[in-house]
């Protein structure tokens, strides 16, 4: 406890962690002491109620030009398992999420060099033309800087003609590590942490609410996510824009990075000291931060929330860029089990919105 009391000091009287005090906070192995104040402070800020969503996650294809070393989820065109989906079968998904009750389309894909601007649009216009009342929270900063690339617009018009088409808001993918050093060796072919960040602060002016997220357990240092932490903090001291963060673990199975030696992804211990971590540093700024199931497993999940998490992410529906990974939680959770989860966890069950409107609390 003696490490951590300047830091103990600083929570209570309410002031801003440093990145000394993330450094601090990463290498100590006290987890028990930081997990419970992420959790008083967790209690402080948003009390008793975890938030989930009612979600259908679509994944539009999976043939990409950046080849990152840390995922499985891409194909070159030629190679089996590769796919495109039509806007007809984005549509046919789009019908059973909304027949399932969902609120809200989660739409991610890769880099596909196939794909031109027009595709993205079409895909929104078409959704929010028949289901005007589903949020369509759609293409990471990643993919918009792609689309300004081979469009010759710039990242503003791009996502000034998204949002007339029917974009509510983005998700926080590719987001992964912001050090220049490790992003080079982990995903060389993607935009900069900068460009992520100008993407993201781009959205927010336009009114373009987004989340933010960090891949961690790969070869990431603890200054690489403390640093990558305070740069989305002092963003949202600027824009506000960002709704959640989102920790995201590692999965190493069939990918690049496990092709050249590393075996192993973040341990329970590792998943836990990051969700507790973060709470402590966005404490402020960033009131939710999400236990994402889909790569914690729902069991770690649910422990989360006494670690700094109030919000278990949704019931996903769908979900292959994990699973292809490795990932062994359900591609789907029903909202029945994430409230049982939550309840017995002793916490509050809230069904929320994309943009955290409360729509029932059970």
């Amino acid at each position: 406890m003696e490490e951590l009391s300047l830091i103990i000091d600083k929570i209570r009287s309410a002031t801003e962690l440093d990145f000394d005090d993330g450094i601090h906070l990463m290498k100590s192995r006290n987890l028990s002491l930081i997990g419970a104040l992420a959790d008083n402070v967790r209690k402080k800020t948003v009390g008793d109620r975890v938030m989930f969503v009612t979600n259908c996650h679509i994944n539009y294809s999976n043939i990409c030009v950046s080849k990152c070393k840390f995922c499985a989820y891409f194909r070159e065109k030629s190679q089996k398992g590769s796919f495109t989906l039509t806007i007809d079968k984005i549509m046919e998904k789009a019908e059973k999420a909304e027949k399932m009750g969902a609120t809200e389309l989660h739409i991610v894909g890769s880099l596909n060099p196939e794909l031109q601007f027009e595709y993205y649009e079409k895909i929104l216009s078409s959704l929010h033309d028949k289901y005007p009342e589903l949020t369509l929270k759609a293409f990471t900063a990643v993919e918009i800087a792609y689309l300004s690339q081979i469009s010759g617009m710039s990242v503003r018009e791009i996502l000034i003609r998204l949002k007339r088409a029917g974009l509510s808001g983005l998700p926080g993918g590719g987001g992964e590590i912001f050090n220049e050093g490790t992003r080079k060796k982990v995903c060389p072919g993607k935009i900069s942490g900068e460009e992520w960040l100008f993407v993201m602060e781009t959205a927010h002016m336009l009114g373009l609410k987004s989340n933010a997220t960090m891949l961690y357990g790969h070869i990431e240092t603890h200054a690489d996510i403390v640093d990558h932490i305070l740069r989305i903090r002092d963003l949202q001291k600027r824009t506000g824009g960002f709704q959640a963060f989102i920790p995201l673990s590692f999965h190493p199975d069939n990918t690049e990075l496990q092709k050249t030696g590393l075996k192993f992804g973040p341990t329970g211990f590792d998943d836990l000291k990051i969700i507790a971590v973060s709470r402590l540093l966005l404490n402020g700024y960033i009131n939710n931060i999400k236990a994402y199931w889909v790569m914690m497993g729902e069991k770690l999940a649910q422990i989360a929330l006494h670690y700094g998490a109030n919000d278990i992410d949704g019931t996903v529906m769908e979900e292959r860029i994990t699973h292809a990974a490795g990932g062994t939680s359900p591609d789907h959770m029903p909202k029945e089990k994430l409230i049982h989860l939550i309840k017995n966890a002793g916490r509050v069950p809230v069904e929320r919105t994309t943009n955290y409107e409360v729509i029932r609390e059970y």
